[in-house]
């Protein structure tokens, strides 16, 4: 008893801080992506986003923690706290960033909607590149209730992901 009344106190008595969807798209279940990394849910849990629109917005508000170089993947730590990792495509590190283009630098202070890549859908894909983007919670520990909204299509902002 005490232990869930500690982790309702720690959480903002009871309020779910939410995690914004960072690309427009269909929103699915990490056990569809074809990668073991993300479908056994090695790096944490989260879900998936079958991209319709070649950007990605910040998903919360927080620091940029990591933007790698290839720009195809990037983490904020939210202000709340939980660590948000968005992965743009499958082995789509191979690609160096062609068909990338990053708009923050790593390190930066980030609002929730704020413009953090563009990638070309079509250039991507016609090198034969999946562009499903996972949104992994790395910290999913430090989230026992998570939960997850998959099944439907979603706008860029429209909450994905409950802590």
């Amino acid at each position: 008893m005490f232990e869930t009344w500690k982790k309702h106190f720690k959480r903002g008595g009871g309020k779910r801080e939410e995690i914004l969807a960072p690309v427009e798209g269909m929103a699915i279940p990490l056990s569809e992506v074809n990668d073991p990394a993300f479908n056994q849910e090695l790096l944490g849990k989260g879900i998936a986003v079958i991209p319709t629109r070649g950007r990605i917005v910040a998903p919360v508000s927080g620091v940029l923690t990591i933007m790698f170089e290839t720009k195809h993947a990037v983490s904020i730590t939210a202000d709340n706290g939980a660590e948000v990792m968005i992965h743009v495509g499958l082995d789509t590190v191979k690609l160096n960033g062609e068909g990338y283009r990053s708009f923050k630098k790593q390190g930066e202070a980030v609002r929730a909607g704020e413009l953090l890549l563009e990638f070309d859908l079509d250039e991507i894909r016609q090198k034969g590149y999946d562009l499903i983007t996972p949104v992994i919670i790395l910290n999913t520990a430090e989230y026992p209730n998570m939960e997850c909204h998959v099944g439907k299509k979603v706008k860029e902002l429209e909450p994905i992901i409950e802590l």
